[in-house]
């Protein structure tokens, strides 16, 4: 976490390492108070910054740096990482242009890199382009740890877990001393469980990169991405990449997202419990296969989620029997919205197979659960495979 010398201006309001997960959200990277100023100061619109003599401070150019990502990413580091100062948070234009930030400021022509291959759908081009670059590059499932045959030799591991969308979990801790008794780094995608359902760096992970524009800010309002860090020359060349390519947010994007947080863990909290009821509520459901979700006691992922998740997010995956079904199913749901994302207050929910790139069938629906009332919403869920029936 930057500290204020880095960052110019007052520290963050304290909140305590033990303090409650709403507390923090609440609280999380404001400023001291000054009589007659906002609690969450506006975003601050500048390309360039007054500066008399030589160029000393934190704020000098608006590609560099901005007073507003400062305090957003001293609200992410203090979810990601509670009570420490040693981690460092940076803000992206995006999820892919923070994913890109580590891969491409960490690998070079000859290193081997280790991803999943039933992670988010961009990975595939992103192996691509690695291998453009002479990297080589090693895929293998989620499930089962099975990453763990393949670091011999690798300079970084990518884990994603859940899945998306397949929402298979993965033993971080086992993998982490596996990847760095071999010497490789290993960054974690948490955009599916947020800092409030794990915490990668307390895993041993030493990055945790996420997509913000899902659960984190909530609204389905904006894109963006960050990375979270606990090794300092790692997290400069991380740093130098967004400056080189310039694949930052804007002020406005991010004073938003800092707005949003203030609610994450109510937001959380609540899609979480619906979530749960409405895979209990599929599990009953015999055109439903296939159904994931790693809070379900049944799951395949439970028991692993149990030991490094506090929640278990708001995402369901289930199966149905035909792409024409899963299709009229869309159709009927009145409460849910036929869109791509998570995270979001309105539940969403799409065919996965639409977008090609996801090894699922042809029925898999990814569903995202909302903050509707949980009874409103299971009972829409089931009108809707009632009528998708005929």
């Amino acid at each position: 976490m930057n500290d204020s010398a880095d960052n110019g201006g007052a520290p963050s309001a304290d909140t305590s390492a033990d303090a409650g997960d709403g507390t923090r959200a609440v609280r999380a990277g404001l400023p001291e108070p000054v009589k007659h100023e906002p609690t969450l100061p506006g975003p601050v619109f500048a390309a360039h910054f007054h500066l008399p003599g030589d160029p000393t401070g934190p704020y000098t150019y608006g590609r560099d740096e901005n007073p507003t990502w400062t305090h957003l990413e001293r609200a992410i580091g203090e979810l990601e990482a509670p009570g420490r100062d040693d981690v460092e948070t940076l803000v992206f234009a995006s999820g892919m242009a923070a994913i890109s930030s580590v891969l491409l400021s960490q690998l070079r022509t000859g290193d081997v890199a280790v991803l999943p291959d039933d992670g988010y759908q961009a990975l595939p081009l992103v192996r691509a382009q690695l291998e453009t670059y002479g990297i080589e590059v090693r895929t293998a499932p989620t499930g089962g740890d099975a990453q763990l045959d393949l670091l011999d030799g690798a300079k970084l591991l990518w884990i994603e877990t859940p899945s998306n969308p397949g929402l298979d979990v993965c033993d971080v801790r086992r993998l982490v001393e596996a990847a760095h008794a071999r010497g490789a780094l290993v960054a974690v995608d948490n955009t599916l469980a947020t800092p409030l359902g794990q915490r990668p760096l307390e895993l041993g992970a030493d990055f945790s990169v996420a997509s913000g524009t899902k659960q984190l800010t909530g609204h389905g309002d904006i894109l963006l991405g960050y990375v979270t860090g606990r090794d300092a020359e790692a997290m400069a060349a991380v740093r130098r990449w967004r400056k080189i390519v310039g694949a930052i947010p804007g002020p406005m994007e991010a004073w938003l997202a800092h707005r949003s947080i203030a609610t994450l863990q109510l937001r959380v909290d609540r899609q979480n419990a619906t979530a749960l009821k409405v895979a209990e509520a599929l599990r009953e459901r015999p055109e439903v296969t296939g159904l994931r979700y790693p809070g379900l006691p049944d799951d395949p992922s439970h028991e692993v989620a149990s030991r490094q998740m506090r929640r278990y997010g708001c995402v369901v995956s289930f199966t149905l029997p035909s792409r024409a079904r899963a299709d009229r199913f869309l159709e009927a749901l009145r409460l849910v919205d036929d869109a791509t994302s998570f995270g979001g207050v309105r539940s969403t929910a799409e065919r996965r197979g639409r977008w090609g790139g996801d090894a699922v069938p042809e029925g898999f629906i990814r569903l995202s659960v909302g903050a509707e009332d949980p009874e409103d919403l299971v009972a829409d869920l089931l009108r809707a495979l009632e009528r998708s029936a005929d």
